[in-house]
């Protein structure tokens, strides 16, 4: 009985010790082995990761190495094609660089004009605006309105004081005949002013109606109080013009035109009025006379040329809206 009682305590004793080494399992070798296990399979679980890792860097450092590699050798294939091409023609360009020259070309040619376009936008001029604006179409409209010629524009007239020292100068002017120089015209009965009837206003109507006559002095005297005597021809004056009077002195009948000379209220001899006229006419550079006060072919010219500038009837004569024009009806 004690041997049995001996036996159990011996088990109870292994037990305990046994129960004793599961509470502490680090104190245990086998425990040890086996965390050392697990250890190596997690550092053999995430060496592969790595390793994987490692490839794929490896493959894309490839990948970009190859294009490179590529295209430098590409560049070498041609770099070494020009070189051949060039030495065996020296005189034929390279057809790399003409090609690339030529694509660049019309990008050159924008960058070079760049500069210019820039200037000639600097340099043209802004749309006018306000004060400036007006007086540029006040500029305009005067500029279309001015009257053309067969030359070009009409030629400016001289100012106010021009014209008045002109016209002091033939203060004293009397004209003297010079039929071997300004030929004289016949007396004709039948004589009309040519294109007279188309000349519209009261201005004209003393060239409308104008009609030679022939009579004695007496005649004359009987119905006209003024005549005088101009460069070689009897003058008579009515109602702003001077007319010929054919047959007052037979002797005395020198005329350089036949027709009406309008002077105006002031009833200047028409010597002195003719003689204004070639002055103004010389100045503006439509006369190319002598001033000599006769209304001949060459100042007939001159009017004709002046009034087709300025927008008048081409009478040919000195007429009211002519010498309005000139600045000398005054």
């Amino acid at each position: 009985m004690k041997k049995l009682i001996t036996i159990l305590i011996g088990v109870s004793l292994a037990f305990t010790a046994a129960m004793a080494q599961q509470d502490n399992p680090d104190a245990t070798p086998a425990k040890k082995k086996k965390q050392q296990r697990q250890q190596q399979q997690q550092q053999q679980r995430a060496q592969p990761g790595e390793q994987q890792r490692q490839p794929q860097q490896g493959r894309m450092q490839q990948r970009r190495q190859q294009p490179q590699e590529g295209q430098g050798q590409r560049r070498g294939e041609r770099g070494n094609r020009n070189r051949q091409e060039q030495q065996a023609n020296p005189q034929a360009p390279n057809d790399v660089n003409a090609n690339q020259n030529a694509g660049n070309a019309p990008e050159q040619q924008q960058r070079k004009n760049r500069p210019q376009q820039a200037n000639q936008r600097a340099k043209s001029p802004e749309p006018a605006t306000g004060s400036a604006a007006t007086a540029t179409r006040q500029n305009e409209n005067t500029a279309a309105a001015q009257p053309k010629n067969r030359r070009g524009t009409a030629k400016a007239k001289p100012d106010t004081q021009t014209v008045q020292q002109i016209k002091r100068q033939h203060t004293d002017f009397h004209a003297q005949a010079k039929p071997q120089k300004v030929p004289a015209v016949t007396y004709q009965q039948n004589y009309r002013i040519t294109n007279a009837e188309h000349w519209q206003g009261p201005q004209y109507a003393a060239f409308r109606t104008y009609r030679p006559a022939w009579h004695d002095h007496t005649w004359w005297h009987a119905h006209f109080p003024t005549i005088v005597l101009i460069g070689g021809g009897y003058y008579y004056w009515n109602a702003g013009f001077w007319y010929p009077a054919w047959g007052y002195d037979p002797g005395a009948s020198y005329y350089a035109y036949d027709g009406p000379i309008y002077t105006g209220a002031q009833s200047l001899p028409p010597d002195r009025v003719i003689a204004n006229v070639q002055a103004v006419l010389q100045d503006m550079g439509y006369y190319k006379g002598e001033v000599d006060g006769l209304l001949g072919p060459l100042t007939r010219d001159a009017l004709t040329q002046y009034q087709a500038d300025y927008g008048l009837y081409e009478t040919a004569a000195i007429d009211q809206p002519t010498l309005d024009s000139l600045g000398l009806a005054g």
